[in-house]
């Protein structure tokens, strides 16, 4: 099963030019775009690392997908999406993020259960990928 994460997760992974089209859509809207990375995509990592800083004034997609283009290469078994800010409220909104890139093989999640006192009942989701250290977790020497 794949990670299901941020816009169009459940539709099949996007190609470059769908890519385009969806940072054009954002930069039409005037919302700045930026890149980032992981190799540890709990549900509740939602600071992921971030490529280069976030892209400001652009017309055009070609600044970002140079950019993903890099990140790419550099990270080539990292999850990587693509961010988009509104600020119209006066305060950093995420109006679209959606995956660009997953590792190869994704080890999934477990869900561990433990019984507390009076048959309380605590749920915990641990990654399968953080068992070994980061920059290991998915092939990477």
């Amino acid at each position: 099963m794949l990670l299901r994460h941020g816009s169009f997760s459940y539709l099949p992974p996007l190609d470059d030019d769908e890519i385009a089209a969806q940072v054009r859509y954002a930069l039409v809207h005037g919302w700045p775009v930026s890149i980032e990375h992981t190799d540890d995509p709990h549900p509740r990592n939602v600071y992921w690392e971030m490529w280069a800083l976030p892209m400001f004034d652009l017309d055009e997609p070609d600044g970002v997908m140079a950019q993903l283009a890099e990140c790419r290469a550099v990270f080539p078994d990292h999850y990587v999406r693509v961010l988009a800010y509104d600020a119209r409220l006066g305060r950093q909104t995420t109006a679209m993020q959606f995956l660009v890139q997953r590792p190869a093989g994704e080890p999934g999640f477990r869900l561990s259960r433990t019984e507390g006192e009076n048959r309380v009942q605590r749920y915990a989701i641990e990654s399968h990928a953080t068992a070994l250290p980061a920059g290991h977790r998915y092939g990477a020497d």
